[in-house]
């Protein structure tokens, strides 16, 4: 089965501690968002928590 083509998107793979995962269904789940949208406004969100360190967050 051929990969789908990701315009506007990247595929990666990463992992959550055990006790995450039935609360983030359930948010998912509840809030009807999509899992990928809850992990883009989380990965956000960190990236304005770090964004004072520039060298953490620069374009190469």
């Amino acid at each position: 089965m051929a990969e789908p083509f990701l315009k506007n998107r990247t595929r990666f793979t990463s992992s959550l501690k055990n006790e995450l995962v039935p609360s983030f269904n359930r948010l998912a789940e509840r809030t009807r968002i999509p899992k990928t949208k809850l992990l883009d406004e989380a990965i956000e969100d960190l990236l304005k928590k770090y964004i004072f360190n520039r060298e953490i967050i620069k374009n190469e």
